[in-house]
């Protein structure tokens, strides 16, 4: 495949959110405002770690949130400190207080974002990860 067709992909992301009403505003903003391509939704932790496990080194960004159906984002954090270099995890919460994104950063979050103040600052975090991976596309595998 030609270089610069792996550079102009979209960012493939897996969104954790169980919400379906921000799930089903942020989708085509995250597309439209970032070129990101949801490729796995989960509402709890357990669908979470399988859509991580299924997509393997196949995802560039997972978008998490905190509170869930079942379980807790920060397990989902946990399971994400081992992830490739090319992969970003970002947390979008209605709970981003200080020990809150404290703990995130300190399970490896690359960043925490509040839901009702933040969304632009995220966009922004998308679009520079897109860039990254322009910059440094990952190695297909054969």
């Amino acid at each position: 495949m030609d270089p610069k067709g792996v550079w102009e992909m979209p960012l493939s992301t897996i969104l954790v959110e169980d919400s379906p009403t921000i799930r089903d505003n942020l989708i085509p903003a995250m597309a439209e405002l970032a070129d990101v391509q949801v490729i796995a939704v989960a509402e709890t932790a357990s669908e979470a770690l399988l859509a991580l496990e299924k997509h393997g080194e196949d995802w560039d960004l997972a978008v998490v949130d905190l509170f869930l159906k079942s379980g807790s984002g920060l397990t989902i954090l946990r399971a994400c400190q081992t992830r490739g270099s090319h992969q970003h995890v970002v947390v979008l919460t209605n709970y981003p207080t200080p020990e809150m994104r404290r703990r995130c950063l300190e399970l490896g979050a690359d960043a925490v974002f509040d839901k009702s103040s933040e969304l632009e600052t995220f966009f922004e975090h998308c679009n520079t990860a897109r860039a990254e991976a322009r910059n440094h596309p990952r190695e297909t595998k054969r």
